[in-house]
């Protein structure tokens, strides 16, 4: 409220980051989609991951 008073962008981002998958969950979705030698990376202590996979 002190910096915006948009709070239903707040509320938004919150549930979006409780509904996104965690790192193995995502992983194995990639998988089950066909992707291969899926790895991810966890950056900014853990805030970010960036996953990266092959589609032949």
């Amino acid at each position: 409220k002190l910096i915006t008073d948009d709070a239903d962008s707040y509320r938004y981002l919150a549930e979006s980051i409780r509904k996104h998958p965690d790192q193995d969950t995502l992983k194995a979705m990639m998988q089950e989609a066909g992707f291969d030698q899926v790895e991810y990376f966890n950056l900014s202590g853990g805030i970010v991951a960036l996953h990266r996979g092959y589609k032949t």
